[in-house]
């Protein structure tokens, strides 16, 4: 059944978008998710999508202020939004991105390069450092191979990663808060960490399908999602010999968490998407949940 969740395709489809603001009584349908992230100020967590962006705050679903870009890969720092993508259809923009980056939280968006020969759908952001680990699967003007590569300097120029220790087939990767030399990827074969920019890697979760993971902005621990029989939730300590400590997680049928959120500004808060469209929220770091959203329709 863990073969199915590779099948899901995530992303939002939404109707127009307002120009200036975010409009709380318009309709929004989670056709797909392409993301999760939490604004800075930690008032608003953001869903990307074949057509803009998804907002949740003040306990309602709107949609959120710029353009209706197919954003993939999209990931939050403190102070900026990175993604890649496609543009929207009659932007006269080229397809695809790149790597873009928005300082005013979507509204408007910058070219860091790569515009017309990359569309990077595994993307992930150190909070603090503003690194970007991306994963490339094919040549371009400046990777001259497939495999994962980072930025430290907004795309101005690309490192590639060995990635040597690393095995099975590559599910996600989450970057550190404050070492961007810190990386956790998930496989189909368990929850690897580097130490030193993703050139070597030490399993850190073996025997398990890792679907997702995400660095807790404490920088001492790792939550990660799977499936055994059903949808799995846990964290573990970046310590050695830790053992991973599971999170209770509302009953999804053929289900499991795709991404998660960490609110910056209410840290015990934490938001989870799933592979069918689901959305819930804690409170209390994951241990009693609200669904925000059930199979693409919004709760207010």
């Amino acid at each position: 059944m863990l073969r199915k969740f590779h099948s899901f395709t995530l992303a939002l489809l939404l109707a127009a978008l307002a120009p200036t603001a975010a409009r709380a009584e318009s309709p929004v349908t989670l056709t797909h998710v392409h993301g999760l992230s939490y604004s800075a100020d930690g008032k608003q967590l953001m869903i990307p999508s074949h057509h803009g962006l998804a907002v949740f705050a003040g306990g309602r679903w709107s949609k959120a202020p710029g353009p209706e870009h197919d954003y993939m890969g999209f990931s939050a720092t403190r102070d900026t939004l990175y993604s890649s993508g496609h543009p929207a259809p009659g932007s006269g923009l080229t397809n695809p991105f790149g790597l873009i980056k928005s300082r005013d939280g979507g509204k408007t968006w910058q070219k860091l390069g790569l515009e017309g020969e990359s569309d990077f759908h595994t993307l992930a952001t150190s909070y603090e450092t503003n690194a970007v680990y991306v994963v490339n699967h094919n040549p371009n003007s400046r990777m001259s191979q497939a495999g994962i590569y980072y930025t430290l300097a907004d795309g101005l120029k690309w490192l590639r990663a060995e990635a040597r220790g690393l095995k099975g087939k590559l599910t996600g990767i989450a970057v550190h808060p404050t070492d961007a030399k810190l990386v956790a990827v998930g496989t189909d074969q368990g929850l690897f960490l580097s130490r030193d920019s993703a050139a070597t890697f030490q399993p850190l979760v073996s025997g398990k399908q890792v679907l997702a993971q995400a660095f807790d902005l404490d920088g001492r621990h790792l939550r990660f999602s799977g499936h055994a029989g059903k949808a799995t939730l846990a964290e573990i300590a970046l310590t050695a010999q830790a053992k991973p400590n599971e999170l209770p997680l509302p009953t999804m049928k053929e289900d499991a968490v795709a991404y998660i959120a960490q609110n910056p500004a209410q840290r015990d808060e934490i938001a989870v998407a799933t592979f069918k469209r689901s959305v819930y929220l804690s409170k209390d770091q994951g241990r009693t949940w609200k669904q925000i959203a059930k199979e693409g329709n919004g709760v207010h």
